[in-house]
């Protein structure tokens, strides 16, 4: 099959998904979006939401379209790494057996990711990073594809570990849930109190992903897109010749090179996904909030002012 009818046929499954997904998930659509843009690119994702959001449900759903192993591991502060990596038993004949903790599985929902330490933090960086995890000296590769999809709720941040910044990094998008609409939560609050389940089908299977994932790295940019994508990471680093004003008043730390991979993975993502065979700027533009959210360290003025990382970026198209 050519990458051009492949494509094709990507949109065409594609917006069947997100058919499938709207039977469960109300509203949602721009969270919908990226999620599934993280996933074909390869990428992880931090969901950032209050409680009672669908978070969970969200997921879970989106496994269930895509027809992928799913495991939800609830993070808290006794969580040690051998609880969600597995461990070593000694078995009736006095060998070592190693017993899979939830890590393996192809989606894995870490909810509420900063109520644990920094100990088992690292542990699933090295999943999320190496696709693989070492459990007393062996080492074992996790099933393809592989995605950690993580919560985090905004507020309550007593007692908590905030991720350190090498391990945001490693999420390529960070998506914000807003509340519904008057009339999306009065859709919610019919669906969910009545008898009715409905059933999400899979559409596909996890080869197809891997298939789909590999296409998109093989979508061609022209260079004037890779420059700009460069160029608007270099926008938000207060050091930088290219930075503005905003950035320079506003900004302690601005994102790195892993932004820039990011942002053009995710603009031939959006570009296959809306039937286009290269992505342009306006792809970069789509995706370049999710993928800078994190990686941009506002100082105390922006703070003061209520000035959100959100219009910080905008002013830099």
């Amino acid at each position: 099959m050519s990458d051009v009818t492949a494509v094709k046929q990507l949109v065409s499954k594609y917006n069947a998904l997100r058919q499938e997904i709207k039977k469960v998930i109300v509203g949602q659509d721009e969270v919908v979006e990226q999620v599934l843009l993280a996933i074909f690119s390869g990428g992880h994702a931090l969901l950032i939401g209050v409680p009672g959001l669908a978070k969970t449900l969200l997921v879970n759903t989106v496994a269930e379209a895509l027809g992928l192993k799913f495991k939800r591991i609830q993070f808290t502060p006794d969580l040690m790494p051998s609880d969600i990596l597995g461990s070593e038993i000694l078995d009736q004949n006095r060998e070592f057996k190693f017993i899979k903790g939830p890590i393996f599985a192809n989606i894995i929902l870490a909810d509420e990711i900063n109520r644990t330490p920094p100990k088992t933090q690292a542990a699933l960086l090295e999943a999320m990073q190496e696709r693989a995890v070492t459990v007393a000296g062996h080492h074992y590769k996790l099933d393809l594809p592989y995605f950690v999809l993580a919560t985090q709720n905004p507020i309550e941040q007593e007692g908590t570990y905030p991720l350190p910044e090498a391990q945001l990094d490693r999420f390529m998008f960070a998506i914000n849930l807003e509340y519904p609409s008057f009339s999306e939560e009065v859709e919610v609050v019919k669906q969910t109190t009545a008898g009715e389940i409905q059933k999400v089908n899979a559409l596909f299977t996890a080869q197809e992903i891997i298939d789909f994932q590999q296409l998109i790295r093989r979508i061609p940019v022209a260079d004037n897109v890779v420059e700009y994508a460069v160029t608007l990471v270099g926008k938000t680093r207060p050091n930088s010749s290219t930075a503005t004003d905003m950035v320079k008043n506003y900004i302690d730390w601005g994102a790195g090179p892993r932004a820039s991979q990011n942002l053009i993975l995710a603009a031939k993502s959006h570009a296959a996904l809306h039937g286009k065979f290269s992505p342009d700027i306006e792809d970069v533009q789509k995706a370049a909030i999710g993928i800078l959210r994190h990686r941009i360290i506002k100082n105390y003025k922006a703070e003061a002012e209520d000035l959100s990382i959100e219009e910080i970026i905008k002013s830099l198209y």
